[in-house]
Protein backbone atom coordinates (compact mmCIF):
# COMPACT_ATOMS: atom_id res chain seq x y z
CA UNK A 1 0.00 0.00 0.00
CA UNK A 2 1.10 3.32 -1.03
CA UNK A 3 0.20 6.77 -0.01
CA UNK A 4 1.09 9.97 -1.98
CA UNK A 5 0.80 13.69 -1.11
CA UNK A 6 1.33 16.36 -3.14
CA UNK A 7 2.28 19.71 -2.58
CA UNK A 8 3.89 22.82 -4.38
CA UNK A 9 1.72 24.44 -6.15
CA UNK A 10 0.41 27.42 -5.96
CA UNK A 11 0.42 31.02 -8.31
CA UNK A 12 2.89 32.24 -10.09
CA UNK A 13 3.29 34.85 -12.81
CA UNK A 14 4.28 33.54 -16.48
CA UNK A 15 7.99 32.96 -16.80
CA UNK A 16 8.11 32.19 -12.78
CA UNK A 17 9.27 28.69 -11.47
CA UNK A 18 7.79 26.42 -8.72
CA UNK A 19 8.63 22.73 -7.62
CA UNK A 20 5.86 20.14 -6.82
CA UNK A 21 6.72 17.44 -4.63
CA UNK A 22 5.45 14.00 -4.08
CA UNK A 23 5.69 12.11 -0.83
CA UNK A 24 5.06 8.70 -0.52
CA UNK A 25 4.64 6.39 2.63
CA UNK A 26 5.38 2.69 2.46
CA UNK A 27 8.93 1.13 2.80
CA UNK A 28 8.75 -0.13 -1.42
CA UNK A 29 8.07 3.24 -2.77
CA UNK A 30 11.22 2.99 -4.15
CA UNK A 31 9.91 -0.37 -6.31
CA UNK A 32 7.54 1.92 -7.73
CA UNK A 33 7.83 4.04 -11.10
CA UNK A 34 5.89 7.31 -10.86
CA UNK A 35 3.75 9.55 -13.02
CA UNK A 36 3.01 13.29 -12.89
CA UNK A 37 -0.70 13.91 -14.59
CA UNK A 38 -2.13 17.35 -15.22
CA UNK A 39 -5.95 18.04 -15.45
CA UNK A 40 -6.80 21.81 -16.35
CA UNK A 41 -10.67 23.29 -16.24
CA UNK A 42 -12.87 21.06 -18.99
CA UNK A 43 -10.22 18.90 -20.55
CA UNK A 44 -9.13 16.24 -20.10
CA UNK A 45 -5.79 14.73 -17.37
CA UNK A 46 -2.77 14.29 -19.65
CA UNK A 47 0.59 13.18 -18.48
CA UNK A 48 3.24 15.32 -18.21
CA UNK A 49 6.65 13.45 -16.68
CA UNK A 50 7.47 9.94 -15.63
CA UNK A 51 10.28 8.61 -13.71
CA UNK A 52 11.08 4.91 -13.11
CA UNK A 53 12.10 3.49 -9.69
CA UNK A 54 15.23 3.49 -9.98
CA UNK A 55 15.15 6.87 -11.22
CA UNK A 56 17.61 6.16 -14.17
CA UNK A 57 14.91 6.73 -16.77
CA UNK A 58 12.52 9.71 -17.36
CA UNK A 59 10.78 11.30 -19.71
CA UNK A 60 8.50 14.13 -20.04
CA UNK A 61 5.77 15.59 -22.69
CA UNK A 62 7.11 17.66 -25.28
CA UNK A 63 5.46 20.68 -24.68
CA UNK A 64 7.20 20.46 -21.34
CA UNK A 65 10.69 19.31 -22.59
CA UNK A 66 13.17 21.87 -21.14
CA UNK A 67 10.85 23.74 -18.70
CA UNK A 68 9.72 20.95 -16.45
CA UNK A 69 12.03 18.18 -14.56
CA UNK A 70 11.34 15.06 -13.14
CA UNK A 71 13.76 13.75 -10.08
CA UNK A 72 13.18 11.53 -7.37
CA UNK A 73 15.15 10.79 -3.78
CA UNK A 74 13.87 7.43 -2.69
CA UNK A 75 16.12 8.01 0.54
CA UNK A 76 13.18 10.84 1.21
CA UNK A 77 10.03 8.86 -0.52
CA UNK A 78 9.82 11.86 -2.68
CA UNK A 79 9.29 12.60 -6.24
CA UNK A 80 9.87 15.91 -7.39
CA UNK A 81 8.85 18.18 -10.35
CA UNK A 82 10.84 20.84 -10.99
CA UNK A 83 8.68 23.38 -13.63
CA UNK A 84 10.97 26.54 -14.77
CA UNK A 85 9.39 29.06 -17.80
CA UNK A 86 5.81 28.42 -16.27
CA UNK A 87 3.15 29.47 -19.01
CA UNK A 88 -0.66 29.97 -18.61
CA UNK A 89 -1.43 26.74 -20.15
CA UNK A 90 0.47 25.38 -17.48
CA UNK A 91 -2.54 25.97 -15.40
CA UNK A 92 -3.90 22.90 -13.86
CA UNK A 93 -4.33 20.27 -10.57
CA UNK A 94 -1.05 18.20 -10.61
CA UNK A 95 -1.35 14.93 -9.69
CA UNK A 96 1.07 12.15 -9.28
CA UNK A 97 0.70 8.54 -9.31
CA UNK A 98 2.74 5.38 -8.15
CA UNK A 99 2.91 1.77 -10.09
CA UNK A 100 4.52 -1.37 -10.74
CA UNK A 101 4.44 -3.25 -14.05
CA UNK A 102 2.82 -0.12 -15.94
CA UNK A 103 -0.38 0.07 -13.80
CA UNK A 104 -0.60 3.11 -11.95
CA UNK A 105 -2.86 2.03 -8.70
CA UNK A 106 -1.93 5.06 -6.19
CA UNK A 107 -2.32 9.15 -6.89
CA UNK A 108 -2.58 11.71 -4.44
CA UNK A 109 -5.55 14.49 -3.75
CA UNK A 110 -3.67 16.94 -6.34
CA UNK A 111 -2.03 20.74 -6.28
CA UNK A 112 -3.39 23.74 -7.95
CA UNK A 113 -0.98 25.50 -10.01
CA UNK A 114 -1.95 28.62 -11.90
CA UNK A 115 0.39 30.95 -13.72
CA UNK A 116 -1.27 34.29 -14.47
CA UNK A 117 -0.29 35.82 -17.61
Amino acid sequence: QVQLVESGGGLVQAGGSLRLSCVASGRTFSSYAVRWLRQAPGKEREFVAGISASGGTTYHRNSVKGRFTISRDNGENTVYLQMNNLRPEDTAVYYCGAGLRGLYNYWGQGTQVTVSS
